[in-house]
């Protein structure tokens, strides 16, 4: 088969070439938008401290701590040794905030990876073929939709154990119908364009007009959905941890707030404890706000004019 007979070919060159022009928008966006460019400075600098959390932390996090004098390093203000202080089982909470951000960056990007991948497939299959393929998977949308989502998550992470993975796939259980539903809607309209109609008369089968017309035009939505995931999966963990479902073995945000709290942290006033944790979280999922803000013009043009 020659070049200009393979299916696709005589595709007009513009559309083609979507997804290329709409990748260079989107790296090129963090250097004109004050909002993914926030987001996204952020969102680096944790994956900085949790790749290489083992050179910032200045001590085992879940190491009991002793002072010279041989007593037990609890409840100590934070000062040149330990740089928040210490818990109230001798810990050290610096060392513990960096750990976390491992945790956090585990179940976050694993997260999002499952529920755009779920959730990118279902809304393509179900928005090309429509039908009772549509209706079959939008009903199982609907049903993950109805459940609740923290009662569930917790089901579910005590009745197999409490795990970071498995926070990671009551999330992705859950979470995914979101973006299938938003895919969806897309494909809807994308399949009814000219080049879409040019490539079945070509001779393209349906793989290929999915994956290579198709899917490279709603993919930046995904990836825009994936960093909304990112956020709600660091949540969720801290919220199972706070409750004390979490994995005791894994330091995590969650696990701190769950201690600090279990301590009577803010009886005693120790803010230095409960406090940095807290604000980790709030700052990880606005970096996600900031990202979904500052890409709304790449992916909906017509909010430019």
């Amino acid at each position: 088969m020659t070049a200009s007979s393979e299916p696709g070919a005589f595709l007009p060159k513009a559309e083609r070439r979507g997804l290329g022009r709409i990748l260079a928008d989107v790296l090129a966006k963090p250097a004109r938008d004050p909002f993914a460019l926030a987001g996204l400075s952020i969102y680096l600098v944790f994956v900085l401290v949790a790749l290489f959390a083992d050179q910032f932390a200045t001590h085992d996090p879940l190491q009991i701590l002793f002072q010279p004098n041989g007593r037990l390093a609890r409840n100590l203000p934070p000062g040149e040794t330990y740089w928040l202080g210490t818990t109230h089982s001798g810990r050290d909470i610096y060392s513990q905030l960096v750990y976390g951000a491992r945790a956090a960056l585990i179940v976050g990007v694993t997260a999002a990876m499952v529920v755009v991948a779920i959730g990118t497939l279902i809304g393509l299959l179900s928005g090309y073929f429509g039908g009772w393929v549509d209706a079959v998977l939008m009903r199982v949308a609907d049903t993950a939709l109805s459940i609740p989502f923290l009662p569930f998550v917790i089901v579910l992470t005590a009745f197999l154990k409490p795990s970071v993975w498995n926070v990671v796939l009551a999330v992705a259980i859950l979470l995914w119908p979101n973006t299938a539903r938003v895919i969806r809607s897309q494909v809807l309209t994308i399949r009814e364009r000219g080049y879409v109609e040019a490539a079945r008369v070509t001779g393209a089968g349906h793989g290929r007009i999915l994956f290579v017309h198709v899917a490279p035009n709603i993919l930046p939505l995904s990836f825009l959905y994936g960093s909304i995931a990112i956020g709600w999966a660091i949540l969720t963990e801290a919220a199972v941890s706070f409750l004390g479902f979490g994995d005791p073995r894994t330091v995590s945000w969650g696990y701190m707030l769950q201690d600090a709290f279990t301590s009577q942290a803010l009886s005693r006033g120790s803010w230095h404890w409960f406090v940095p944790p807290g604000l980790c979280i709030v700052v990880v999922v606005v970096a996600g706000f900031f990202l979904t803000r500052g890409y709304e013009e790449v992916l909906f043009p017509k909010l430019r004019d």
